[in-house]
């Protein structure tokens, strides 16, 4: 019955989008508005189809109803709830139906929120949305059927993954990267929409800057949350390794990164129309590749769950990708003419776009990294690898620069500087900077690179705080709808500046402290009989034995280790093995001592009870924790820059209220600038 009706609702689905997608395009090319109201209805259905089926599959996972194909695959009466229910993303025809439903809520959330604005965009941009869910539901009803039915029914399954329910992360950090991954559908349905028309006014750029941007916070949670899964689960001591799958979501991060730096020259100067799109359609384009490699099973990767026979049908998806999006660009881009120039080299779109130059750069440079062992092997037949030396000789200068660039910008004024002017503004981040290098430099750290990743962050620190605390100003020029208009789209910017400003600010803190986890990493092992002490970085810790235990769905045995802090302080940790049924091989959780400065990080390898040893592997990181705690700084700079003000900007500047008119070009698009 599960089965049934979670296909059915696919089929469903399926249907709605297919005919969402035909009315959409069609309507909006013909510049029609009577088909809006039937593509609106297409878009509830669909979305409607998508969560129904991702439910039933929930109730199948937690009623334990192994007649269904998926539910047998990963299913397990053993399994505590909570990763029955995540279960539903820890295999590759479940995580498709799960991007379904996020695809399904993502376009339901933007039509509802839009519906009575940007007429003469709505339409392209839904139909484009609605275009790719129809790719993916006809693969939930083909070639990723989770709904297939199993003849005889086993009376219980294997479980999920190990991976998957060896830490709690894993029911957060998946949903985070899809939430990311799938959001990029909407901004890619935006831009496919303006250059169908052949224009982008301002008020159709500012849901697109938007929707990237709740995208791109998803897509930073679900990035970090992972580098923490890989730290706190695997015990091989460290957090990133440019694993494919780990480059595969970091790409389009890069490109939405430089998106959005890039709107802001588009807003303020009317240039770099085309260039903005490009960078819109390439993060979307690079989340179906991100998607590719790890759902297709072409790479090998701790991160990639699933070996199917799916790629073809992407890599299909993603060439008509390339050949709609170039063609798009080709053919409509030269009407989005620039309105305006680069006044200085000392300006700062002019360092907007070096900003936006590097960062493209660094995309490059970490995509020929990881697809071309693929390349090599397609075209001479010998698989080469690509490592770490690879990817951090290239990334780690493009990262400076960008740390550099997010101090000079703010500094810099639109349109022609003053130099009298700069020198003063740039006095004081200057010697902070130098300040901050000399006493790292003082205190014995060494290294070129990690020396001026500090020095920059103290530069870039005091430039960002400055800027944070600097009053709202309208200049007269700007004046064009009366005083209150200005000072209320003055206002807007402020607080989107403010915001980006917050954001900053975390970017330097990561970026800090993979500069001193990275340089200044301690590392030992050691074998060790009861008793026996070992130290590292002034800690001192003593084997006191192993402890084992069993838990619903594993068993695990764990190494007591004391722990004297150089402080003095005393206290235990227990690295552990897990052993799972469906695994041959046990699964590692470390021990960690977590401090602000740093973590103390012990790793069980290997144990042997006869003769009362254990063989473990210790790391002391500096500053690794400040990582995860960039978390709360990212998520509330960019809640500031999205928090809506439209209704009072709107008022403040006696404009006529958006959504007097369902399908109005004028006064609705002019409400929502």
């Amino acid at each position: 019955m599960n089965g049934t009706v979670g296909y059915g609702l696919v089929l469903g689905g399926l249907a709605f989008a297919t005919f969402g997608a035909l009315v959409g395009l069609v309507s909006g090319l013909r510049r029609s508005d009577a088909g809006f109201p039937w593509v609106l209805r297409a878009v509830w259905g669909f979305a409607a189809c998508m969560v129904g089926s991702n439910l039933v599959m929930v109730h199948a996972l937690v009623t334990h109803d192994f007649s269904v194909r998926y539910v047998a695959q990963v299913g397990s009466r053993a399994t505590p709830l909570v990763y029955t229910i995540v279960s539903l993303w820890s295999a590759l025809e479940g995580s498709i139906l799960f991007w379904g439903l996020i695809m399904g809520g993502y376009i339901a959330i933007f039509a509802y929120i839009h519906r009575r604005e940007h007429a003469r965009y709505m339409q392209l941009a839904l139909g484009t949305m609605l275009a790719v869910g129809v790719f993916f539901a006809f693969l939930i009803a083909g070639p990723a059927n989770p709904w297939g039915a199993v003849s005889p029914v086993p009376a219980d399954g294997p479980g999920p993954n190990p991976l998957l329910q060896n830490h709690i992360l894993m029911v957060i950090h998946p949903p985070m990267l899809y939430l990311g991954y799938v959001g990029m559908t909407v901004p890619f349905g935006v831009a496919v929409a303006g250059l169908l028309r052949g224009e982008i006014g301002e008020a159709w750029m500012a849901p697109l800057r938007r929707w990237t941007l709740v995208a791109w916070l998803f897509l930073s949670i679900g990035i970090i949350l992972g580098a923490w899964w890989a730290y706190a689960v695997l015990g091989w001591g460290g957090y990133w390794a440019w694993d494919p799958v780990e480059n595969a979501s970091f790409l389009p991060w890069l490109t939405a990164t430089a998106f959005m730096h890039s709107t802001m020259v588009q807003e303020r100067k009317r240039m770099l129309k085309l260039w903005t799109l490009s960078l819109a359609l390439a993060s979307f384009v690079l989340t179906i590749l991100g998607t590719f490699m790890t759902r297709s099973g072409i790479f090998n990767s701790v991160h990639s769950f699933t070996q199917s026979d799916i790629g073809p049908t992407f890599l299909v998806f993603l060439g008509f990708l390339l050949v709609l999006c170039v063609g798009l660009l080709a053919v409509r881009g030269p009407l989005l003419v620039p309105e305006g120039q680069l006044a200085s080299p000392l300006s700062r779109e002019a360092s907007i776009l070096v900003n936006n130059l590097v960062f493209v750069a660094i995309t490059f440079t970490v995509l020929l990294g990881t697809l071309y062992p693929l390349i090599s092997e397609a075209v001479r037949g010998v698989r080469v690898s690509v490592g770490e030396p690879y990817f951090n000789k290239m990334a780690v200068p493009g990262g400076i620069a960008v740390l550099f660039l997010m101090g000079v910008g703010p500094v810099l004024p639109w349109g022609k500087p003053d130099p009298a002017t700069l020198r003063r503004q740039f006095i004081i981040p200057s010697v902070v900077g130098l300040v901050v290098t000399a006493a790292c430099f003082a205190v014995g750290l060494r290294g070129v690179y990690p020396l001026m990743t500090f020095g920059l962050a103290g530069f870039v620190t005091v430039i960002t705080v400055r800027e944070l605390v600097a009053p709202v100003r309208v200049r007269m020029s700007e004046r064009k709808e009366g005083f209150v208009a200005a000072l209320t789209t003055s206002a807007l910017k402020a607080q989107r500046r403010f915001g980006g400003y917050v954001v900053h600010l975390g970017i330097v803190l990561i970026i800090v402290a993979v500069a001193a986890s990275s340089a200044y990493v301690k590392h030992t092992s050691g074998t060790l009989k009861k008793g026996q002490v070992i130290e590292l970085g002034g800690y001192q810790m003593k084997y006191l034995g192993l402890v084992s235990g069993e838990e619903p769905h594993r068993t695990y045995v764990a190494a007591r280790i004391e722990v004297t802090s150089p402080g003095g302080k005393v206290s235990e940790l227990k690295p552990r093995l897990n052993y799972y049924e469906r695994s041959t091989d046990p699964i590692g959780t470390p021990g960690v001592r977590e401090t602000p400065a740093e973590d103390l990080y012990v790793s069980l390898m290997a144990f042997s009870e006869q003769a009362g040893t254990a063989s473990i592997n210790i790391w002391v990181f500096p500053l690794v924790g400040w990582i995860w705690w960039s978390i709360p700084l990212l998520v509330l700079g960019t809640l500031i820059a999205l928090w809506p003000r439209r209704k009072t900007a709107v008022a403040m500047a006696g404009a006529p209220a958006v959504g007097a008119s369902p399908l109005t070009g004028g006064d609705a698009e002019r409400g929502a600038a």
